[in-house]
């Protein structure tokens, strides 16, 4: 398949919320090709905001630098539940290369997601899985890592950013 070019920061698509997918089957080049690009990046988890595609929908593999593969393909994917315990971890993205910062979130989340045979699919997910999740649900809502830092942490990140490009 192909390795896509990733959408970088502060593209203004990666500030849009998503539109919903209505044809789940019709992705399946596109989620390949989100796939080849995501391990080409290499990443863990990637947006289709990321390649310019506005649609609700990312892959992820939590586990794969460490040996094990375990791919996700999350179409219209939600929060239906989150746990109370939540733990601040340092994040990247594949959309602000060299840079990462410290996000908090919930441990563990409930995602229901439909697959590409468009059935209805829900993972409990927690630790990194769980924050890969939540990091790549915050892209189709056009929210970046950026976005979720105290002010003063933002602008000290994003002249980072700045400094790199």
């Amino acid at each position: 398949m192909s390795v896509l070019p990733i959408v970088r920061w502060p593209d203004a698509r990666l500030s849009q919320v998503c539109a919903p997918v209505s044809d789940p089957a019709a992705l399946a080049d596109l989620v390949q090709d989100m796939f080849d690009t995501m391990y080409h990046a290499p990443g863990r988890g990637l947006a289709a905001p990321q390649i310019g595609v506005m649609q609700r929908l990312f892959v992820m593999d939590p586990t794969w630098k460490d040996g094990d593969r375990t791919p996700y393909v999350c179409i219209n994917p939600e929060i239906v539940a989150s746990g109370d315990k939540v733990a601040e971890k340092t994040e990247a993205c594949l959309s602000i290369p060299g840079v990462s910062a410290d996000v908090i979130r919930p441990t563990e989340i409930t995602l229901a997601y439909t697959d590409l045979e468009g059935a209805r699919q829900e993972s409990r997910l927690t630790g990194f899985a769980a924050t890969c999740a939540q990091h790549e649900l915050d892209h189709l809502n056009g929210v970046v890592i950026f976005d979720r830092l105290a002010p003063e942490t933002k602008a000290r990140l994003e002249t980072e950013y700045a400094a790199l490009s």
